[in-house]
């Protein structure tokens, strides 16, 4: 789909491409202290944040689950960081024990969490009740918000001076796609972060898997593969 389905689809050999520099929706913002949980090949983008805490003197631990053993990578790479990597392959000891690591919220300490789904949902409940920004998830696959809103609505390209209505079933990808202006995009999951357009007004229905709450609240972008609109009328920077 997206950005891979172009490649394969539509690219050949000799065409010129321009590209950007890469995107990066799951930063290592500063802290006091990090806490790092992991679920199997979620390790990845955490491994590199590990590493970087270490380099600046942070303090951090580690809890890093998976099947067994012999599935978890760069279990040889974090056996050099001894008491601060804790390792819980489930054929062994279980599950992790979330309510063992996630207590009371810590305002020094952030939280970083990448895996599979059930996990990311199991924090995410354990850390419901926390203030906002201390718990920071990335997802490989789209969050599903279940039942949502599918009404039509009105949709204004400012720059572009056009307007159309977005049907049920429509992403506003697709619509601003009929109306001949281009938007990039890639995953149409609303995982990259590539689609991203300013909102001048509306409200947006944020259904990615990228904004935080805060960022939500604001309501001055969204990801149109995915999002659509909350109010009758929604005015793009398009």
């Amino acid at each position: 789909r997206g950005g891979s389905a172009f490649v394969h689809d539509d690219l050949r050999e000799g065409d010129r491409v321009s590209i950007g520099g890469p995107r990066n929706n799951f930063r290592l913002v500063p802290s006091e202290r990090y806490l790092f949980i992991a679920g199997g090949i979620g390790i990845t983008p955490l491994l590199p944040m590990v590493r970087q805490a270490e380099m600046l003197g942070i303090g951090w631990r580690l809890l890093y689950g998976g099947r067994s053993r012999t599935s978890m990578a760069f279990l040889d790479v974090l056996n050099a960081y001894g008491g601060k990597v804790t390792v819980v392959p489930q054929d062994e000891k279980g599950l992790l024990d979330l309510p063992a690591w996630l207590g009371e919220a810590d305002p020094a300490t952030k939280v970083y969490c990448c895996g599979p789904a059930p996990l990311l949902e199991a924090v995410e409940a354990r850390c419901s009740a926390w203030p906002r920004g201390l718990l920071r998830t990335e997802r490989f696959v789209a969050r599903d918000y279940g039942a949502v809103r599918d009404e039509p609505f009105e949709l204004r390209l400012e720059r572009s001076g056009r307007s159309v209505t977005v049907r049920p079933g429509q992403s506003v990808l697709d619509a601003v796609g009929g109306m001949g202006v281009g938007v990039l995009s890639s995953c149409r999951q609303g995982l990259c972060g590539t689609c991203e357009t300013p909102v001048l007004e509306g409200e947006p229905d944020h259904r990615d898997s990228i904004l935080d709450d805060g960022e939500r609240d604001a309501g001055d972008c969204m990801f149109v593969c995915v999002s659509r609109s909350r109010s009758d009328r929604l005015v793009l920077d398009l």
